[in-house]
Order: structure tokens, then sequence, then C-alpha cells
């Protein structure tokens, strides 16, 4: 079995594959905790998810978060006996990238970019990716990795706002009731949903027109993209694709190696 970790500025999804297949998944905060207290954890919530940690032969991490690397590499080595896979720059994985530095890229936006690519081959795609940050990549259907767009996510945008006002507050990010909201809560909710919605809609399809010919698939992922769910902004929801990105980024590399 393989433990594939997103490691996010906010959760560290975890799931556990057997073969291609996601058998499990769960999740944490992404605190400053130490190698011992991931283990511990760890080993905690595969068992609670009726695994048992010994299973685990192969550990994968894709982090957009640098200071937890070690960390995490230390406590795969440490409480599985394993040194991790790590979704990097150099590894391979089956796409063409074009950025100026392609080692710029982040690993979660590789990730997105090879499952999305495995799930659709042959399409173009633009993949919307919903979580601290909000990203957008194009990936042609020669699995070119054209670029994207990164702006804030909603929850960025609600504290900002909390933050940098006097009367405004924290609230649940949430699909509103109505467009025109009747409270300063209501307000702040419906600004949040409906400037997101617009800028996936606006720029989804600004992507399709000026480098597909508007012939693209439209992928979101992404822990908000369920708020989004019902909105017709997706082709398709695939809300673990950085975890199969992951998975399958190891095992390429693990056949590259026996090779």
């Amino acid at each position: 079995m393989l433990l594939a970790l997103d490691v996010g500025n906010t959760h560290i999804f975890a799931g556990v594959f057997e073969g291609e297949k996601l058998a499990a998944k769960f999740r944490c905060t992404s605190s400053n905790a130490t190698s011992d207290e991931f283990g511990t954890f760890f080993r905690n919530a595969l068992r609670e998810n009726g695994i048992e940690p010994s299973l685990i032969k192969e550990v994968a991490v894709c982090s957009v978060v640098p200071d937890l690397i070690y960390t995490l590499q230390h406590m795969t080595v440490k409480y599985f006996g394993i040194e991790p896979f790590l979704l990097a720059g150099g590894v391979k994985t089956g796409l063409n990238i074009k950025y100026k530095n392609p080692l710029e890229v982040g690993a979660d936006r590789i990730a997105n970019a090879i499952a999305a690519s495995a799930l659709y081959p042959g399409r173009n795609l633009v993949i919307v990716d919903l979580g601290t940050a909000t990203t957008f990549c194009a990936v042609s259907a020669k699995k070119e990795y054209l670029g994207g767009l990164i702006m804030p996510g909603p929850r960025i945008s609600m504290e900002a706002l909390a933050e940098r006002t006097a009367k405004l507050p924290r609230v649940e990010i949430t699909k509103p009731a109505e467009l025109v909201g009747k409270t300063t809560v209501d307000s702040i909710q419906s600004g949040l949903y409906y400037s997101g919605l617009l800028a996936i809609k606006g720029i989804a399809a600004k992507i399709k027109d000026e480098y597909f010919s508007g012939d693209a698939l439209v992928i979101g992922t992404g822990g908000f993209s369920r708020l989004f769910e019902d909105a017709e902004v997706f082709d398709h929801a695939v809300p673990d694709l950085v975890l199969l990105g992951t998975a399958a980024a190891a095992r390429m590399n693990k056949e590259k190696v026996k090779k």
C-alpha cells in the first residue's frame, strides 16, 4: 500500500492507495507538529480506517509548505521505515512543462495536471483548484503544462476583510440564499461566493478561448470546489486530484528506477 500526503497551507490530506485504488483518506491540520506527533497521528488514523501501518510500503509527499518537508521525511523514516518519494523538480511527471522556470511550478499544480491528464487523456484541460489559494492551470491534450493563474482563495479573502476592516466579521464560507444580502453576514457570504463563481466562469472561459479555441474540459478540485458543485462551472469535479497525481508520480518514478 502507498500513503500519499497532500501537504497544503491549511490541511494535510492523506490517501491510502491499494494499487491505483484510493482505499481510504483522512486529514489533519498543517500545524507545526513534530515528526513524533505526525507519526503518532498517521499510525492511529490508519488503524482507525482498518489499515495496519506495517502494510504501508511506500510514502509519497506533495507539499507546498517547505518547512514541513523535512519533518514529514523524518516521520516516514522513523514511523514507517520508508524514505518517502517527494514530488519536486527533476522527477518524472510525464508532462512537458512550459513554465520559464519549471522548478517554480507548485507540486500540487503538477500533481493535479498528472492526474487530470490520466483521467481525461487526449483532452485540453483547465484545472481549477480551490484551496487556501485558487489556482488555474492550462494543460494541453499533448500533456503540455502551459501555465496558469494564482489568486486568493475564499478563506484568505474572508480573513482579509475581517482583519483590514473595523466592523466586518469572520463568516462561514457557504453558498448564500440569494445574491443581494439582507445582513452584513449575508452580504459577505454573497460577495465571497459570487466573486469566486464569476472568477471561475470568466477565467476558465478566457483560457479555453485563448489557448484551446474553446475546446477544453474544466476540472474542479480542492476543498472549496464543493462550494460550486451545483453551479455548473465544472465539467467534472475530482476532489482528490492531488492525491491521485501524487500517487501516480510515485508509481512513474518507481518504474523509472526499476528500469
